[in-house]
């Protein structure tokens, strides 16, 4: 199931997607994200007014240099346990929305990567049954500002800006992807491919980061992982490649979906 949460007048509703396509028909599904009960129709996707697919989580975790030729193409060691770090819900924006490019960053940075919602209370969870804990599944980009993350003494300043978390276009249910170790990820600028690879190449797969997050932090429903980014960030092109405004990033998952966003120039 295809879920997305719309405006409606004001009111976040949920939307069940029928179809695999933007224009698809969409049915209204109450107001639950967690209990959807079909209901009317009440558009396509591309008449409504998308909203960030996940409202306002208690965490968005993130795993740092999960692919090993991200970590090689950066010149950091090859991790040999998940790092962890964080953004927060100010960083939250849906497909379409605009990816603001701080005045305070002169590297702003994409990072395509698979980004997973808790369906549940996660404590001590083992790798084993890890999946279960999974609600569903959807595209992120963890936008970066290289300047500030490496500038500082720890990246949060770097990773959690406003806008800094695009996720969409909606939420595809855990059991549409029973496994979400062999999926293609892409990252594309202005029609660009500049990243390229498979959720096969992670260090530590779903599973193993829900379990060892889970060890030290308790997971509620509607918490997000970001899972890592593999490698062709901007970062570490030669010469270097950062977002402008005007740019339009993409970040492609197969079997999730294509989240779109623009880059504008800060107002302040």
């Amino acid at each position: 199931m295809k879920l997305i949460r719309y405006d409606a007048g004001g009111i976040a509703r949920v939307g069940i997607v029928e179809g695999d396509v933007e224009d698809g028909r969409v049915r209204d599904g109450g107001t639950d994200l967690f209990d959807p009960r079909p209901g009317v129709l009440v558009g396509t996707f591309a008449e409504l007014t998308v909203l960030a697919p996940i409202p306002a989580p208690s965490k968005i975790v993130c795993v740092g240099r999960n692919y090993r030729e991200h970590a090689e193409e950066t010149g950091a060691a090859v991790p040999t346990e998940p790092q962890l770090f964080a953004k927060w819900a100010n960083a939250l924006i849906g497909p379409g929305e605009s990816i603001v490019h701080p005045t305070i960053t002169q590297m702003l940075d994409y990072e395509a990567e698979l980004t997973v919602v808790i369906g549940r209370r996660a404590r001590h969870v083992g790798p084993g049954n890890a999946l279960d804990f999974v609600y569903a599944y959807t595209c992120g980009n963890d936008v970066s500002a290289r300047d500030l993350q490496f500038g500082d003494t720890q990246w949060t300043r770097g990773k959690a800006l406003d806008t800094f978390a695009p996720m969409g276009p909606w939420l595809v249910t855990a059991d549409e992807i029973p496994d979400p170790q062999g999926l293609g990820i892409k990252c594309v600028v202005n029609g660009e491919t500049l990243q390229d690879s498979s959720t096969s190449e992670m260090l530590f797969s779903v599973a193993e980061i829900i379990a060892f997050t889970s060890e030290a932090i308790t997971l509620e429903r509607g918490d997000v992982i970001m899972t890592g980014t593999p490698p062709g960030v901007g970062v570490a092109r030669s010469p270097q490649r950062f977002l402008h405004p005007g740019d339009v990033v993409r970040v492609e998952i197969d079997r999730v979906g294509s989240l779109e966003n623009p880059v504008v120039a800060s107002r302040a």
